[in-house]
């Protein structure tokens, strides 16, 4: 790099420096893209190609072409955008390469449906079956069942429909309450080439039990199982159906008929029940149901023990809940991830921070069992929830040089909380909300852009405040009214009258 370029974009830098400073409190901080995006600033081009240059060469290709879309843009201005811009289509891509893109844009279907589109018209470059898995998942999870539809018909004349596609589909059908749909799909099976056996049948009856379609999967099922044979996988998916319905008489009548079909109960039918329990808090009849385990020779697995510690810390039966741990570890039942997550959080509830800390920190390298998000996630709650926010935050930057795991939005949220209830709704907020998006790329959930924009309000930053609820508009997040009674009444109080106008068009509409 030349001196005078240097010199420049030292130069560049100040002015840049000066320029966010100024946007931030002027316009209370509200897009942090575009607050580190040269342009914005500069008007000599030859020296502002020359700066975009620079930067992109920092950035992996999968991150220059996420600092290309825009959130919010509709899916043809994502694929034109990227289309016609020259660095982008310099990258050599490979299906792994857009798996991870696709991926990285699961929450916002505009966004991954422009790569998707902008992928396939490069030249040579043909979409997998998974690729395609990928973009129906995205698009049935944000309700986008029309345009799903659409994608599946794609795939069918391109012969490239798989079981784990229609699974997906099927799913996110019966998950947007059109279960009707999910069954349809089963019945055209042939026209996908694939077969009714028991593998999709399983397919179909465990979507519709998981949607609490119960009733309607037991008429399929007596209807398909005069040609096609049940296994216990089968079983076991009514036995969920039924606890989650609150109908466990039916469940342990499951237990019988599942022994009528020479299939022997496993840990996973007992500890179905068992959950069920938990969630109706009779623990009584946990204790029983991991006596009769024992006895039928079927022990409970650190899945079941796992479960149960869960719900007795929920119950706040914190001694109660270790107790559990004590007995799993008596009965030889090796920890995992999970388990340890769950006694890290117990630990933390009871007060046991020290304990908790050991638990983190020595008990489980000692194991060699790997801490994920959900660990440090609970560390950090645990943290923030005892005002240690430093002790927080170190956590967090350990957590990203670690290599093992990344944060996700949970991680972030205690952060968040914490900046109002300190008070630090500057820098440190506005930070912590640049590495979410900027850094890590995450796509805020309804919780986060609720707890934002509350908070902003109460510390008379409206302004800031509407300009998140503004971009959960565009990503199609739906607010909550009190969300937007409370945010209309503070822009009201300082005579924001446009502002107010619009928020009020949103609220008709919810």
């Amino acid at each position: 790099m030349s001196l005078r370029f240097q010199k420049n974009l030292k130069r560049i830098c100040g002015v840049l420096d000066r320029c966010k400073l100024f946007a931030y409190f002027h316009v209370s901080s509200a897009n942090f893209s575009s607050l580190l995006e040269p342009s914005i600033f500069i008007r000599g081009r030859d020296l502002q190609q020359i700066i975009q240059s620079e930067y992109q060469t920092k950035l992996s290709d999968i991150d220059l072409i996420i600092s290309k879309v825009r959130v919010g843009s509709s899916e043809d201005e994502v694929f034109q955008s990227l289309l016609h811009d020259q660095a982008c289509n310099r990258i050599h891509f490979s299906h792994e390469f857009v798996y991870k893109l696709l991926q990285r844009f699961k929450d916002d279907w505009k966004s991954a449906l422009g790569v998707f589109r902008w992928a396939e018209s490069l030249s040579g470059f043909k979409h997998t079956p998974d690729l395609y898995d990928v973009i129906i998942d995205t698009l049935g999870k944000t309700k986008q069942m029309v345009k799903m539809k659409g994608m599946l018909e794609e795939m069918k004349e391109a012969q490239l429909v798989t079981l784990n596609t229609l699974a997906k589909a099927m799913r996110r059908f019966a998950g947007a309450g059109q279960w009707e749909d999910a069954v349809r799909i089963f019945d055209d099976l042939g026209t996908f080439g694939l077969e009714k056996n028991t593998e999709s049948m399983n397919v179909l009856l465990d979507t519709l039990c998981k949607e609490k379609r119960v009733e309607q999967a037991r008429r399929i099922y007596l209807d398909l199982k005069s040609h096609i044979s049940p296994n216990a996988n089968t079983f076991n998916m009514f036995i969920h159906g039924w606890c989650k319905v609150d109908r466990v008489d039916e469940a342990h009548w499951t237990l019988q008929e599942m022994k009528g079909h020479g299939y022997r109960p496993c840990v996973i039918s007992y500890s179905t029940i068992i959950l069920f329990y938990c969630r109706h808090c009779k623990f009584s009849k946990v204790y029983e149901l991991l006596d009769e385990m024992d006895t039928q020779g079927c022990p409970a697995n650190v899945i079941t023990y796992t479960t149960i510690m869960c719900s007795l810390t929920k119950s706040e039966e914190f001694e109660e809940a270790l107790q559990i741990a004590e007995r799993m570890k008596s009965a030889g039942c090796e920890p995992d991830t999970l388990f340890y997550n769950c006694l890290i959080h117990t630990l933390g509830r009871a007060g046991k921070v020290r304990e908790a800390i050991h638990v983190f920190e020595v008990e489980m390298p000692s194991k060699s069992v790997l801490p994920n998000t959900s660990t440090y996630n609970s560390m950090i709650s645990m943290y923030c929830h005892r005002a240690q926010e430093q002790k927080a935050m170190k956590l967090l930057e350990e957590m990203e040089k670690s290599g093992l795991c990344k944060p996700d939005v949970q991680t972030y949220y205690p952060l968040l909380k914490s900046c109002f209830r300190t008070g630090k709704t500057d820098n440190v907020l506005s930070k912590l909300l640049d590495d979410m998006m900027n850094k890590q790329h995450l796509s805020l959930d309804i919780s986060t852009y609720s707890l934002l924009i509350h908070g902003l309000c109460r510390a008379n930053k409206c302004e800031w405040a509407y300009q998140l609820f503004e971009k959960m508009v565009g990503q199609d997040i739906k607010p909550r009214y009190l969300t937007c009674k409370l945010l209309l009444d503070e822009v009201k109080q300082k005579n924001m009258d446009e502002v107010a106008e619009r928020i009020e068009d949103i609220m008709k509409k919810l």
